[in-house]
């Protein structure tokens, strides 16, 4: 049963959210301040946490960056495009504005911790290919294609964010503690080996450069 962490100061969104989960057969645990939820993951590690920006102490924005390895919906009234990509490309998996439909925030829930889930079982499928980390390789049509472990960790990392760009500090910010040999010079050439492996397995190009952000997986 998948427990889900609360971040929000507002009580009754929060209790609505708790109802509503609880329903849904989920665990909850709940935090109304950034600087609680950091104290509460010191011991606590949920499957998934649905982040407020605009939270006393510690804001939002500030406690993203120290969430590790647990997927982060952020739930916020702020609405301006610029808001959303900054978060997506700084760890958030996804973005939802206040007022939310709950049976589409429901929805997203399902599909980031399937997500999740999937990708700590080491297998990550997503445009048609399907990634075993555990054996750093791909398989792309019919075709199994082996992987150096530093083209394997950025493909997992544009696989999990499917269809959203991919900065390039946040790649490397993401996969530096396994593959310290990826700078900011050599990225561009990894990424570039990855998409000609795969291109020549199946035809397609898979991951396009986006200009001035990063990569994306498509």
């Amino acid at each position: 049963m998948s427990e889900i962490m609360i971040v929000d100061d507002d009580i009754h969104i929060g209790n609505m959210l708790e109802e509503t989960l609880h329903a849904e057969g989920y665990l909850t645990l709940r935090a109304f301040s950034g600087t609680e939820a950091l104290m509460l993951l010191e011991s606590r590690r949920p499957d998934l946490i649905l982040l407020d920006l605009m939270l006393p102490g510690l804001s939002g924005e500030d406690l993203l960056p120290k969430i590790e390895g647990i997927p982060v919906i952020v739930v916020s009234a702020k609405a301006d495009v610029s808001s959303k990509v900054g978060l997506l490309l700084g760890g958030a998996v996804d973005y939802v504005t206040k007022p939310f439909d709950i049976s589409e925030l429901l929805a997203r829930i399902a599909v980031a911790l399937r997500q999740s889930h999937s990708a700590k079982s080491g297998v990550i499928s997503a445009c048609g290919l399907t990634l075993d980390t555990d054996i750093l390789t791909v398989t792309a049509g019919d075709t199994d294609i082996r992987l150096t472990r530093t083209e394997c960790a950025i493909l997992k990392l544009l696989m999990q964010n499917e269809g959203t760009p991919v900065g390039r500090s946040a790649i490397l910010d993401r996969i530096s503690a396994d593959t310290p040999d990826c700078t900011e010079r050599s990225l561009k050439q990894h990424v570039s080996n990855i998409r000609r492996k795969l291109q020549a397995a199946d035809g397609e190009d898979h991951i396009e450069a986006v200009y001035g952000i990063g990569f994306m997986i498509k």
